[in-house]
């Protein structure tokens, strides 16, 4: 769409911080692997929090609420949804679980923006999964009565194609490698949000969408820290940039730096949240995960995980698969094939 065209992608500049940003993500993609391996309990602790704190954020943003008490019981399933403010947090707890279970399978499509709105609409009286049959203007209301248009989207008669058209241009610019992921996963959400294509439950498809784009390519921090939790902490910003980098997108004229520097302000406040309560890298002396890493940069000829296995007796192969994917993601190794019959190697 708008933003994913080859045009407008080959004419996007970074400065030297926006360059820096990009650089410290990608290194705390790579260590998330040592931490999964690290600090599996916690972990869990962590998975449960995220679950609730993104379940209950992100329909907070669109005035949502549900008493606390109730909350908890609702988002672990053990209660029946009562009320309309209830039946949508159960539908964003299951489309949130979809997303954790199966995010890897779920290739970006029109079907599954559509699917995550159903399911987002399961317990509600209405169906979900349908474009808009009417046009849909964002409108921002006033405490004194007062509104004004924040956006006009896509015209209803037209939201089909739009979404057909912005899913084709995000699958070439992945497969041609136009940009790096954490530039076209932003852009595919202020296209998705600027479309508009649902009648209600815009908001919350694209933060389930943002989450699922990011997993695939392996940016996992949302599992364990809810982006939902910081976006609505940083609500002002969130809004503000959505609204400044969609002004002339009809055009394809507008400028998408605001948002993406707020989304990735935000990512890098989860990873450093996420670091800070995990804990960091366990590098003494015989640590498993130093074990691994100690052994797999040593080794100067192709080796495979089982010949790492039998230098790390006590390793499982859940580590050294982990350690081996987070020196793949620091560059330092690199896979020479699939399977059992895999090898890795330093880069040549």
């Amino acid at each position: 769409m708008r933003s994913l065209t080859s045009h407008f992608l080959s004419g996007l500049r970074f400065n030297g911080l926006q360059i820096t940003t990009l650089r410290a993500l990608g290194e705390y993609r790579g260590k998330q692997q040592l931490f999964v391996a690290q600090s599996p309990q916690i972990l869990d602790d962590l998975k449960e929090l995220a679950v609730i704190e993104s379940t209950e954020s992100s329909n907070r943003l669109e005035g949502v609420t549900v008493a606390p008490a109730r909350l908890k019981s609702l988002v672990s399933g053990n209660t029946d949804p009562k009320s309309r403010s209830e039946q949508e947090i159960a539908g964003y707890r299951d489309a949130l679980s979809l997303i954790h279970e199966s995010g890897e399978e779920m290739s970006f499509s029109e079907g599954i923006l559509q699917q995550l709105h159903t399911v987002l609409y399961r317990y509600l009286p209405q169906d979900g999964g349908h474009w808009k049959a009417t046009n849909n203007d964002i409108i921002e209301r006033h405490i004194d009565g007062s509104s004004r248009v924040r956006f006009r989207p896509v015209a209803a008669h037209l939201t089909p194609i739009a979404v057909a058209d912005m899913v084709t241009q995000y699958r070439r610019a992945v497969d041609q490698n136009s940009a790096d992921p954490l530039v076209l996963v932003p852009l595919v959400v202020l296209d998705f949000l600027c479309i508009h294509p649902f009648s209600d439950g815009n908001g919350r498809v694209a933060r389930l969408l943002t989450l699922l784009l990011l997993y695939q390519f392996d940016y996992r921090v949302g599992r364990f820290i809810s982006l939902e939790r910081i976006f609505e902490e940083s609500k002002e910003g969130y809004y503000e940039t959505l609204e400044l980098s969609s002004k002339d997108w009809h055009e394809g004229l507008h400028d998408v730096q605001p948002w993406l520097d707020y989304f990735w302000g935000a990512m890098l406040r989860a990873y450093k949240e996420f670091e800070s309560r995990v804990g960091k890298i366990d590098s003494r002396r015989g640590g498993k995960s130093d074990r691994v890493r100690s052994e797999a940069l040593k080794r100067e000829l192709p080796f495979s995980i089982s010949d790492i296995e039998r230098s790390c007796p006590g390793v499982s192969r859940d580590t050294v698969r982990m350690v081996l994917r987070a020196l793949k993601a620091d560059g330092l190794i690199e896979s020479t094939g699939n399977g059992r019959s895999a090898k890795w190697r330093k880069p040549m």
